[in-house]
């Protein structure tokens, strides 16, 4: 049974392809929230192909229990992008007619090591064994089933092998291609040109507007299709603490640096208790007083807090220091002595070998080879201590090479045994040579740091029950008010600031710059939540967030603030080309020039391979217009990506012909090599796809 635990363990499917993966799914539990909103049975549909809800969240459950430590939400994006893979590729093979035989699910099976190198199914030759391999399951009809169920995945996987050879086959180059790819090279003209620069017109003159912007995306709506979107806007309000907590805290620990005195029930006496400075017992002070238990490390003067470093590093044995802030706790710290070398910098050489765990071996070599290189750079270094760096660069196989070898401070057994103990067992400016797994280190100690032990008592500041309330009341009232006001008017009169809007998808967790919120969004996707709808959440250890829905998306668009950015500068840069078209008048490239406040400028020797226009950038409009243009023809206006040009074609420069365009063909060969990836978005992009997990609870 122990080879059917192995591969239970594997989940994923046994060939990876295209980015994707098939996850062999058993049957498991339901979400942990369970339930959905919608009415419908299915979280979707691809073709016309629905996906019926109780599978899906079986599939979901079991990439949650996988151990990769995701979110319920990320895997159920995780299993539908599977879904839709699969369903478009299963229709792929269909159409095909696709059919794989027993000896292809073979190789496709026993290419998982934990069958195909599993000693039950190796011959005496340790050769994958079919026959042992049948036997096995047959002398174990229970686990029929299971195989049954692997095979499947292995059909699939099949099939997609021959698919992608079939694209792969069917993506070539032709001569004539060959031949437009060397004269794109080699052709060259020259021109001159006027240029009437975008940037001659100050941003602020033309202005969009978000149904331009809308209009643009609809024109190019592939490039900004979108799922249903909301915009939502909020008010962040932390539940931290006032500065009427923090003076409470501070004075609390203050008073703890002198002693104190308490009345003894039992002697019925006051009894002086010690304080912090004068406490015989500072751990148990620490233990009994302190938000964080005492630690026993000596701590190196750069990890101390930055502010109070030099004071804390300095203080003499038993000497007492604070309070002062670090982080979100007051402290008061007590020195417990000091110890030199805590802390260690070195850097190394390493030179590594056949069978070491080193990743980026330089060359091939044995470990005799090795040994012999390391002990001639020791050699090297002990007699030049200066060449250290070079020899480093040079010849370490470590990653560590581009800094000259230097592996910065370590502390005790951070590193490998060997390594370690010469470090901390030797002074600064020793050079060794030790053996670990890795290989041959030649090692050069270059500093040491010595540490301060700390009895440090902290209390954290945090809102008190008083701040907590005031806080709360806060939240809820904006909550109430903004549901028939103004969102942005009752924040302003709280004092609060509204922050910009976020836009969200239904299946998003992410919302703006508070992470994972999937509560927030979810909400937003629920029935009956309409624009102006405003709602408070409780973030824990942030506080609370007043939501409104600013706005629902149906477009199919991306929302405008998230394509503005990318979009406005396009339609500005459209608007400021009739501007500097309607300037541009006059039957020569010098009155042009005159019109546009510019000057005649000379390009040479470009191809529409390098279209750089010097002192601008890439312009193939430019470039090729004036390729299309007849000897000291002049052209028309060209909006390029930096203005609008006009050109006059000096020369055109053919290459001369060539019998074979055999490297050019090579060249677009190995550009299109990954083209049958492209594949499966293709087919998204053409499928018909109902999306309907934001209906669900996840």
């Amino acid at each position: 049974m122990a080879v059917l635990q192995k591969i239970r363990q594997r989940s994923l499917l046994l060939i990876l392809v295209i980015g994707f993966c098939l996850l062999a799914f058993i049957i498991g539990d339901i979400f942990n929230s369970g339930g959905f909103n919608s009415t419908s049975k299915d979280v979707g549909s691809i073709d016309g192909k629905d996906i019926a809800f109780e599978d899906f969240r079986v599939k979901v459950s079991n990439v949650e229990k996988s151990g990769q430590g995701i979110t319920s939400t990320e895997a159920a994006n995780r299993v539908w992008e599977q879904e839709v893979s699969v369903a478009l590729l299963t229709s792929e093979f269909e159409k095909l007619g696709l059919r794989v035989g027993e000896k292809h699910l073979l190789e496709v099976l026993k290419s998982d090591q934990n069958i195909g190198g599993n000693p039950l199914f190796l011959n005496a030759a340790g050769v994958f064994d079919v026959a042992k391999f049948k036997e096995y399951f047959k002398a174990n009809p229970a686990q029929a089933q299971f195989l049954k169920d692997r095979e499947k995945d292995a059909d699939l996987n099949a099939k997609y092998q021959i698919y992608n050879t079939l694209i792969k086959a069917s993506v070539f180059t032709t001569e004539s291609e060959g031949k437009m790819k060397y004269e794109m090279e080699a052709n060259k003209v020259n021109f001159a040109y006027v240029a009437g620069l975008y940037s001659t017109i100050k941003d602020s003159e033309v202005k969009i507007s978000d149904a331009e912007i809308v209009d643009f995306m609809k024109k190019n709506e592939k490039k900004y299709k979108a799922d249903e979107s909301r915009e939502v806007e909020y008010v962040l309000i932390e539940d931290k603490a006032s500065p009427s907590d923090e003076t409470e805290v501070k004075s609390k620990i203050t008073a703890l640096l002198s002693g104190s005195v308490v009345y003894n029930q039992a002697t019925g006496k006051n009894d002086t208790v010690a304080g912090f400075r004068s406490t015989s017992n500072a751990i148990d002070f620490v233990n009994s007083n302190s938000d964080v238990p005492y630690d026993s490390t000596y701590i190196a003067k750069k990890d101390l807090p930055a502010v109070d470093a030099d004071k804390l590093f300095n203080l003499a044995p038993g000497e007492v220091y604070g309070p002062y802030m670090f982080g979100k706790y007051y402290c008061i710290s007590k020195s417990m002595g000091m110890k030199p070398g805590v802390n260690a910098k070195a850097s190394h050489i390493l030179i590594g070998y056949e069978g070491t765990q080193v990743p980026n071996q330089k060359e091939k070599r044995t470990k005799e080879q090795a040994k012999a290189k390391a002990e001639s750079i020791l050699a090297q270094v002990t007699a030049n201590p200066d060449s250290f760096m070079m020899l480093a660069f040079t010849a370490s196989d470590d990653s560590s090479a581009q800094q000259g070898g230097d592996l910065g401070y370590f502390g005790p057994n951070q590193m490998v045994k060997p390594f370690n103990d010469f470090v901390f067992g030797n002074g600064i400016g020793k050079v060794g040579l030790v053996e670990t797994d890795f290989g041959f280190h030649v090692i050069k100690i270059t500093d040491k740091q010595d540490g301060i032990r700390l009895a440090t008592v902290a209390q954290k500041v945090e809102a008190s029950e008083a701040t907590s309330d005031k806080i709360f009341t806060q939240a809820t009232k904006l909550e109430m008010d903004a549901a028939d006001k103004d969102f942005n008017k009752v924040a302003k009169e709280l004092g609060l600031t509204v922050a910009p809007a976020v836009s969200v998808k239904g299946m998003d967790e992410n919302f703006g710059t508070l992470g994972n919120q999937r509560t927030i969004v979810r909400w937003a996707f629920e029935d009956g939540v309409k624009e102006g709808s405003v709602k408070r959440f409780e973030v824990a250890n942030v506080g609370h967030v007043i939501a409104k829905l600013k706005s629902i998306d149906k477009s199919g668009l991306v929302a405008v603030s998230v394509a503005r950015p990318y979009v406005e500068q396009i339609l500005k840069n459209k608007k400021k080309a009739e501007l500097i078209k309607a300037k541009m008048t006059g039957s020569s490239l010098e009155a042009i020039a005159k019109s546009v406040g510019g000057t005649v400028q000379q390009a040479t020797g470009l191809t529409m391979e390098n279209t750089m226009l010097p002192n601008v950038g890439p312009e193939p409009k430019v470039v090729g217009n004036a390729f299309a243009l007849a000897a000291n023809k002049m052209s028309g206006p060209i909006e390029g990506n930096t203005g609008v040009y006009m050109v006059k074609n000096t020369s055109t420069v053919k290459a001369p012909a060539l019998k074979s365009h055999a490297p050019y063909v090579a060249k677009l060969k190995a550009q299109s090599a990954s083209d049958a990836n492209r594949v499966i978005p293709a087919l998204k992009g053409n499928a018909k796809i109902e999306d309907n997990r934001q209906d669900f609870n996840y």
